[in-house]
């Protein structure tokens, strides 16, 4: 792990790519972890963490945990470059370039479909947002359109709309309670709900038009 963190640091005074640098890093940490679990949730805010720091964030417009999670059999399978999980037997000499094609086109696709958004939006002129919608990024304007036509929302439901686990949405409720948009609705441990704070019930008529954007 100390050797990947400086090969990490030297990497980037040449300047290679930061994708690039986010795919091995990502790659070689599940590869080094000493288990056949190679605690890819730590791999992804890894190479996340890179993206972010070089630029290639997107405002919370992409996320690799959230777009693995809809496909993880290919997640896998772009992983699987030496059909042994050890670092020692031979995975440390396998040829990554499979793995950072896929790692490559799917930042490719995720930013070509934010151009093609943006584009949308400008040809359209649409109206600015006020400030309390324009904070909200993709994932919570997706939950946003679940209070079109219920009071309360549940984190099944979250996890349904944004393809994530139960866990993964109970946390990001959890957070945008903190934020302040949402509220619980009913504390009960079995069926636990949200409701939109009193800021953002007050957009509740025009939700169509917000979860468009």
């Amino acid at each position: 792990m100390a050797s990947l963190v400086a090969w990490a640091a030297e990497a980037e005074r040449p300047g290679l790519p930061a994708p690039l640098i986010a795919g091995l890093l990502h790659y070689q940490f599940v590869t080094i972890h000493p288990y056949y679990d190679g605690n890819g949730r730590t791999a992804r805010l890894l190479a996340t963490f890179i993206l972010h720091k070089s630029g290639y964030g997107l405002n919370g417009f992409f996320s690799l945990e959230e777009h693995h999670a809809r496909d993880l059999q290919g997640y896998y399978r772009a992983l699987t470059v030496h059909p042994h999980h050890n670092y020692y037997f031979g995975r440390s000499e396998a040829d990554l370039t499979p793995w950072l094609e896929y790692f490559i086109s799917t930042l490719a696709a995720v930013f070509e479909s934010v151009r093609l958004a943006a584009q949308k939006y400008a040809a359209e002129g649409q109206e600015a947002e006020p400030e309390d919608l324009r904070r909200l990024d993709h994932r919570a304007r997706a939950v946003l359109g679940l209070f079109a036509g219920r009071e309360a929302i549940t984190a099944p439901q979250v996890a349904a709309e944004l393809g994530l686990s139960e866990r993964m949405a109970r946390n990001l409720l959890k957070d945008w309670v903190k934020d302040g948009w949402l509220e619980v609705a009913d504390p009960s441990r079995r069926a636990r709900s949200y409701r939109l704070s009193a800021k953002y019930r007050q957009y509740i008529g025009s939700l169509s038009a917000i979860t468009q954007r």
